[in-house]
């Protein structure tokens, strides 16, 4: 499987972007995709996730109600709205793909057997 997102950038506290990510190959409606971000020293964090049958959205309570995940399940592609963003939220944001233990509150990296390149999302004013 191939990964590819697009999207990110640069914007100002209480401002908005999206994020897209397509993938390429042959997918199972009973895996999952995803999104996490990095910042430099600190561990890979699950931002939201979703099933590859577009059920079962679940995004991280650090952004609960702020971003949205979504799934276009006719382009393979899933997205991440990301509004009222804070300087917090400035990273590195991936793409992932797995199983749908990627929905679980505990289910991190271990959950994850393909990975985006990243795009850098930075929010300041």
């Amino acid at each position: 499987l191939q990964l590819v997102e697009s999207g990110g950038g640069s914007a100002q506290p209480g401002g908005s972007l999206s994020l897209s990510c397509k993938v390429s190959g042959s997918t199972r409606s009973t895996d999952a995709m995803g999104w996490f971000r990095q910042v430099p020293g600190k561990v890979r964090e699950k931002v939201a996730s979703i099933m590859n049958s577009g059920r079962s959205p679940v995004v991280a309570d650090p952004v609960k109600g702020r971003f949205i995940i979504s799934r276009d399940n006719t382009d393979n592609t899933i997205y991440l709205d990301m509004n009222n963003l804070k300087p917090d939220d400035t990273a590195t944001y991936y793409c992932a793909y797995g199983s749908a233990a990627l929905l679980a509150s505990d289910g991190g990296l271990g959950s994850v057997d393909y990975w985006g390149q990243g795009t850098q999302v930075t929010v300041s004013s």
